[in-house]
């Protein structure tokens, strides 16, 4: 009797240690499910993007003269300011009028003294030869007369404004142009493209400009000249934009962003939510999922499309990516999806 009840008793902490072992295995069972983290998926496809580049450049005039005579003298006066609109013909600056005075005086004793060998050789007077040899002093006194006036009343020689004054009334002349004269309507822009966009870019396309001293302003430009040649150190071309600015609110030396459209190609798009950053790295992932697990792949991004980004590379059209927990996940992690 007593062993019967010893056996019992055995038997029945052979039951509760089983009970407890298969208690313990569905708990740990348990939470390996809990442990399965939970992430949000969304198909991503091809779509057509407008491949758009911006790129920085420096407003200038469409043509920039400067104002300086051809050799050295005195400055007697400068008629404008900086700011000032000219016209093509005004005078903008008179040098000193010393040799312009002497030169004039030497030129019409030449004329006088030509009129009296003409009348002599209309009566056989001179000889023919003496005669084209005073209409020869005669003609180069003229062009050198000309040009001393030229480069004593200077002129503006194109419609625009005056950008920069470097002298005063009464400074010796050193070689730097006393004046600067640009036009500012039209003004232009150069950009340099990279050029596996050669082909792409043509004249008469439509550019978007924008500024920092117009903020929220679009400006409308157009491509008006495309250089031939490539630099061989930057592998650009440069390519020069014209912008009417009818309203003269573009000014030479602005800073301008100037957005071109090369054209539209189909590319797999994703919500920014989707993107995760390398630590230690600027590299760019996305999580795809496949079969109940995710994995790694980096992307290559393009544009920024409000929400979303344009992908160049990693991420196949159709595929399903994780945009909402990536903190608990790792490479070839399985997981539960959501809805």
């Amino acid at each position: 009797m007593k062993a019967f009840r010893i056996s019992g008793i055995a038997l029945g902490m052979v039951l509760l240690a089983s009970c407890g072992q298969k208690k313990q295995t569905e708990e740990v069972q348990a939470q390996g499910q809990e442990a399965k983290p939970s992430v949000k998926l969304a198909q991503v496809v091809e779509e057509p993007v407008d491949q758009l580049q911006v790129y920085s450049a420096t407003i200038v005039g469409e043509v920039l003269n400067n104002i300086a005579p051809a050799g050295a003298g005195r400055i007697k006066k400068i008629n404008v300011e900086v700011g000032d609109n000219v016209r093509k013909g005004q005078i903008l600056a008179e040098m000193d009028e010393t040799n312009l005075i002497n030169q004039e005086m030497q030129l019409k004793n030449l004329e006088t003294e030509f009129n009296r060998i003409d009348q002599l050789y209309q009566v056989g007077g001179v000889s023919q030869s003496e005669w084209e040899s005073m209409n020869l002093q005669l003609e180069v006194a003229r062009k050198s007369y000309k040009t001393l006036k030229e480069n004593t009343k200077l002129e503006s020689p194109i419609d625009g404004v005056v950008t920069a004054r470097n002298y005063d009334n009464g400074d010796l002349y050193g070689g730097q142009a006393i004046l600067v004269v640009q036009k500012i309507s039209p003004v232009k822009l150069t950009i340099n493209v990279s050029e596996q966009y050669y082909s792409k870019v043509k004249k008469g396309d439509q550019v978007s400009i924008e500024l920092d001293a117009y903020p929220g302003e679009t400006f409308n430009g157009k491509v008006s000249l495309i250089y031939p040649t490539v630099e061989s150190m930057t592998h650009t071309f440069p390519v020069e934009i014209n912008v009417d600015n009818r309203s003269q609110k573009l000014r030479p030396g602005m800073f301008a962003r100037a957005t071109l459209n090369l054209g539209t190609e189909n590319h797999v798009v994703v919500p920014d939510i989707a993107i995760v950053k390398m630590a230690g790295s600027g590299d760019r992932y996305v999580y795809v999922y496949e079969d109940g697990k995710v994995s790694y792949r980096k992307v290559e991004l393009g544009q920024r499309l409000g929400d979303r980004y344009e992908l160049i590379s990693g991420v196949a059209d159709g595929a399903q990516i994780v945009i909402a927990g990536q903190a608990g996940i790792t490479d070839g992690k399985e997981v539960e999806v959501i809805k």
